[in-house]
């Protein structure tokens, strides 16, 4: 099985496209292919009402499920992914670095395409010139791609809770999970709080906004800052942090899980660190957009694997910018290189290939939201139930029905076995 997830791709009609979504109005022949070779249904993949950030919405679309007091926090995942030195009782978090203009969020991502040399050493600034209070306080800022920061904070005061608000007003902390926000133009840092009465979180939110302010002045200061601002880029003005966590995370490995031998190829840091969290085998797969060399290798690792796990970015960027007209060329990208790819290297007699998302990021919404995405599983064993396109229309009518993301994969294994 060859297991894709499209990031953000779900959507909603937008005017730019006469009324249909990036998935209707892309010309997608090897998706359709797969669709009229295949049955086609629902996911709502995290909850209800539930708009999720990346993290617990992969979890979820691999099968696991965590209640609200169980999950570890996006920080902590990214922390992993990226490799750092993280124990029990720190804290960790997931950051934006973001522009400000007189207090007001400006641009959440500060351009979004930022040099990694900039973030590198503005980040190395704030290490070396943040004072935090208590005993032996240590702060690791790491930059991984674009504007994305992670930070681990530790202190020899105590240990760090996790119960604590964002500073990144887009997004709400509900028991560890990142959940996004409906919010408006106007945006400004949020101070964080604790959200238990206990020296944990008093402290965990000291020193959060310590980082906060200390930061701000640390990067208004930068001769980064100055460089580009003479260059005419986006000032990295502060980092917005969320997503808050204290803990390695427990649980059953994938292999174990599924009795499988399942890999993936991700490229990201949420996802880098599910893989290591999940033992999960990551194979190296080019660049975020080696669409072909990431189908070639999926393709390959079926010899010796029976389940791959492919994430591709993309969709999701665009539905942030609400670049509806963007969101689709990429879509029709993604169907040429790497699915027509993958069906040049597969026998689709026995492979089956799985096609979904991790959430929807609606184009007129610039942001996740808890709409359905489609899935489909597509086979020459698998018997069509009328499906012909890849679409969240077409989903709705389909024979799998409206499945909770933590089911898609036995779903889909149960459906294969059941054809063979």
């Amino acid at each position: 099985m060859v297991y894709v997830l499209l990031d953000g791709v779900g959507d909603l009609p937008h005017p730019d496209l006469n009324g249909k979504t990036p998935l209707e109005a892309a010309d997608t022949p090897f998706l359709d292919k797969l669709a009229s070779n295949g049955v086609i249904g629902e996911v709502i993949s995290v909850g209800k009402g539930i708009a999720p950030e990346s993290d617990i919405a992969v979890f979820n679309m691999l099968g696991y499920k965590f209640s609200h007091t169980d999950y570890a926090g996006r920080g902590v995942i990214e922390a992993i992914g990226v490799g750092i030195d993280f124990a029990d009782g720190d804290l960790a978090l997931r950051g934006n670095y973001a522009t400000l203009e007189d207090g007001v969020i400006i641009d959440r991502r500060a351009g979004r395409h930022i040099e990694k040399s900039d973030a590198m050493e503005i980040a190395r600034e704030i290490e070396e010139k943040t004072n935090l209070s208590g005993q032996d306080t240590s702060v690791v800022v790491a930059p991984t791609i674009g504007h994305r920061v992670t930070v681990r904070i530790r202190s020899k005061s105590g240990n760090l809770s996790s119960k604590i608000t964002n500073t990144d007003p887009a997004y709400s902390n509900i028991g560890g999970m990142g959940v996004a926000k409906a919010v408006g133009d106007y945006l400004e840092i949020e101070r964080c709080l604790p959200l238990e009465d206990d020296d944990g979180a008093k402290l965990a939110s000291m020193l959060v906004n310590q980082f906060n302010e200390q930061s701000i002045k640390i990067m208004q200061n930068s001769h980064v800052n100055q460089r580009r601002s003479e260059q005419g880029k986006k000032l990295l003005s502060c980092i917005l942090l969320r997503d808050a966590g204290n803990k390695y995370p427990i649980v059953t490995p994938i292999n174990e899980k599924y009795s499988m031998n399942f890999s993936c190829i991700v490229d990201m840091p949420v996802e880098l660190g599910i893989s290591r969290v999940l033992d999960m085998k990551a194979f190296e797969a080019g660049g975020l957009t080696d669409y072909e060399e990431k189908a070639r290798i999926a393709a390959k690792a079926m010899e010796t694997q029976n389940a791959i796990y492919v994430h591709l970015k993309g969709p999701d960027e665009f539905g942030h910018d609400g670049d509806a007209i963007g969101k689709t060329k990429n879509i029709e990208e993604i169907d040429r290189r790497f699915f027509g790819t993958l069906l040049d290297n597969i026998d689709q007699n026995r492979v089956a290939v799985v096609v979904s998302a991790d959430h929807s990021t609606p184009c007129i919404n610039k942001g996740h939201s808890d709409d359905p995405v489609p899935v489909l599983v597509s086979a020459n064993f698998v018997k069509n139930d009328g499906t012909t396109r890849m679409t969240e229309s077409q989903a709705k009518n389909g024979s799998i029905g409206l499945i909770p993301g933590a089911d898609v994969v036995f779903t889909a294994l149960n459906l294969i076995k059941s054809q063979t």
